[in-house]
């Protein structure tokens, strides 16, 4: 019997994991645990008389002796019952950037981190696309690498936005140059450990060798541990002074420091980024660029036009002398500290929203005198509330909706102040994403 591919989730990544395997000939069974799915509507959605199955419920339902691979979502934990039972059947477990990568051609520049990695991916993939004839940008960007990798070629360079989600389930994924921008504590519901969180972000370098290049950050501890053992050539960037080998910041300028020599890159002024965080990011793409083959002129030249990615620190509008601010990519706290910190006017900081069981503490120190105003809303509000007022922040407003907030921080403001949307939390339980939750903020800002 022919030996199908299960492919668990039939969100955007499952779908387009689907239409690559039938590209390739196989026999796919679509399975998704959400009985409220409508099989037929999800059936339709794929070529007529396509090698394909579709099952919703439990998974006894998938006949386990006709599986052979599959291929999960990210958004399915591997202690699910799903991934419990293709464990128990003895079936490998892929991840859909597994799958591209099996699949695609041409080189791979890979980029993950806790923070950042938006903004790097974007910035890395404009660099490569003003120089090179063929780029895929693609990964948690917003566009599934599995939906790109066949209509790559030998010439082609795949930029690639990988979670760690994304990591626990790779084999052979093996990018030519890599990055870790950061590691800081997240989806510690997920990951349970800071350790388990750390290797699994480390994996994106387990098949690289000393022919490939991984990018790291020189002022992350954990990071500054990795580089000892990494098997790659690494490049480090550092916002705080002087690499071994890679590019650092001096003063309000970039400087590259390559093989004995050193040369600047840009100087901040000429960017349209703001932060500390985003100097780093911009060096970390410069090193990629460099690696991959890019000249350092293109470079220049991709630099001074990039903008700022939507949701990170994204100018909206300025209402009665006030700039309003969407960071709904902020997700976590480390990423609002960022959001904070480029804040050069008094802040009215809107934040909260799911619980991920991370801490705050650090989130809330970095307002140092900056946030006149702290309005909350989403399950963590209580928690972040409590967390404010151990520390002296008592300017505080609970609120049940953006467009409350939104009203609140438009009738507390004064011309000369700053109202940022930082979460420093996800966006589920009142957003389905961090998308939807900016783009619901940009609208109330842009009707005030």
């Amino acid at each position: 019997m022919k030996q199908s591919v299960l492919v668990a989730g039939a969100g955007i990544s499952g779908k387009n994991a689907v239409k690559l395997l039938l590209e390739q000939g196989k026999s796919v069974i679509l399975y998704d645990g959400d009985t409220s799915r409508d099989r037929e509507a999800l059936l339709g959605e794929f070529q007529e008389g396509a090698d394909l199955r579709v099952l919703l419920g439990e998974p006894d339902l998938v006949p386990w002796q006709e599986v052979g691979l599959c291929v999960i979502s990210p958004g399915i934990p591997l202690d699910s019952p799903l991934a419990e039972a293709v464990k128990a059947a003895g079936v490998p477990i892929w991840s859909e950037i597994e799958l591209a990568y099996s699949v695609a051609k041409g080189r791979l520049i890979a980029i993950t981190g806790t923070n950042g990695k938006t903004t790097t991916t974007a910035l890395t993939g404009e660099i490569c696309q003003d120089y090179f004839e063929s780029v895929f940008v693609v990964g948690n960007i917003g566009n599934a690498y599995t939906k790109e990798a066949g209509k790559t070629t030998e010439k082609s360079v795949t930029v690639a936005e990988i979670s760690s989600f994304q990591l626990e389930t790779v084999h052979d994924f093996h990018p030519q140059v890599s990055a870790i921008l950061n590691i800081t504590p997240d989806h510690l519901n997920r990951h349970k450990t800071m350790e388990c969180y750390t290797q699994v972000k480390e994996d994106i370098a387990r098949n690289q060798t000393k022919d490939d290049v991984c990018v790291l950050n020189y002022e992350d501890a954990r990071l500054k541990a990795f580089g000892e053992v990494c098997p790659a050539k690494v490049l480090w960037f550092s916002s705080a002074g002087p690499v071994p080998e890679g590019a650092f910041m001096k003063g309000e300028e970039l400087w590259l420091h390559l093989e004995g020599k050193e040369e600047k890159i840009v100087d901040i002024h000429e960017l349209n980024l703001l932060g500390k965080h985003n100097y780093e990011n911009v060096m970390a793409a410069v090193l990629m660029g460099l690696s991959i083959g890019v000249p350092l002129e293109s470079i220049r030249k991709s630099l001074r036009k990039f903008k700022a990615v939507e949701h990170r620190i994204e100018f909206v509008a300025e209402k009665n002398g006030v700039a309003y601010y969407n960071d709904s990519k902020a997700t976590n706290p480390d990423a609002a500290i960022q959001g904070i910190r480029a804040m050069v006017r008094p802040t009215i900081l809107i934040g909260g929203g799911y619980d991920k069981g991370g801490e705050f503490d650090d989130w809330i120190q970095a307002f140092d005198g900056k946030v006149k105003l702290l309005i909350l809303m989403g399950a963590t509000a209580e928690r972040i509330e409590a967390t404010a007022r151990k520390y002296g922040v008592t300017e505080i407003l609970t609120v049940n909706s953006m467009e409350e907030a939104v009203q609140e921080a438009a009738g507390c403001s004064e011309p000369g102040d700053a109202v940022l949307l930082s979460p420093a939390c996800a966006s589920w339980g009142m957003f389905p994403n961090y998308e939807v939750r900016g783009r619901d903020f940009k609208a109330l800002v842009h009707a005030l």
